[in-house]
């Protein structure tokens, strides 16, 4: 089967002083952007954790992302919650009018 997406393309990051080639689907800079972001937290934490090896920066890192991550999808289920309910209101409002 032909796929309509482009075949993955390599794509050459650092992060952390240390180089990486990707395969992406996406855009090269999409990928080099979120690479960029992963480096300049690892750099903020190595830089508030002292001397500290590459690994434990990236343990960190990765609890600081998942931390993000919870609380976004906390935020978006309590919007979800809360579209659900005016959307609900106005359909009841909706049909008051039509009557």
């Amino acid at each position: 089967m032909e796929s309509d997406s482009p075949p993955p393309t390599p794509v050459r990051v650092i992060i952390f002083n240390q180089s990486y080639t990707l395969l992406a689907n996406e855009e090269a800079d999409r990928v080099e952007e979120l690479a960029h972001m992963v480096d300049d937290l690892m750099s903020s934490i190595a830089a508030k954790a002292g001397n500290v090896d590459s690994v434990r920066v990236a343990v960190l890192a990765c609890l600081h992302l998942a931390d993000r991550f919870r609380t976004l999808e906390r935020e978006l289920t309590d919007l979800k919650q809360r579209v659900e309910a005016k959307s609900k209101q106005f359909s009841v409002l909706l049909d008051r009018v039509i009557e």
